[in-house]
């Protein structure tokens, strides 16, 4: 089962050097394991922009976005057995943050990907 999880916190600036390199090192040993299927991090919102449709109107809003409390900062698809393994994995990254970056707050949301139509019944609106 594969799943990803969107780490969450204030729009900060970049994170401490030593807390890349600890978490290329739990990466480098989830890829060797077929863990890892992809991870990323994101560029604060100044450099992003929102794309919104409501009220039948699209509309584009660049960033930064002040009324943003936490924003997506990184995500990781992980391909792994349980919902319960992807859980600890997301304990085991936020405690290298709670070690290479006192005082950062932030959550991870973790969601099991759909693999195919077979995995969600799925009825489009109309």
């Amino acid at each position: 089962m594969r799943f990803m999880t969107m780490v969450k916190s204030r729009d900060v600036g970049p994170p401490p050097p030593a807390l890349l390199e600890a978490i290329n090192r739990l990466l480098a040993d989830d890829a060797q394991r077929g863990v890892v299927v992809e991870t990323g991090g994101l560029l604060p919102t100044d450099r992003g922009a929102r794309v919104r449709l409501a009220g039948g109107k699209i509309t584009v809003t660049d960033g930064p976005f002040a009324e943003a409390k936490e924003v997506i900062g990184g995500y990781a698809i992980l391909n792994l057995n349980s919902k319960q393994e992807a859980i600890d994995a997301a304990v085991a990254l936020f405690e290298i943050h709670k070690q290479y970056w006192p005082g950062w707050e932030g959550e991870a949301e973790v969601r099991q990907m759909v693999e195919s139509s077979v995995d969600v019944e799925y009825t489009p609106h109309r």
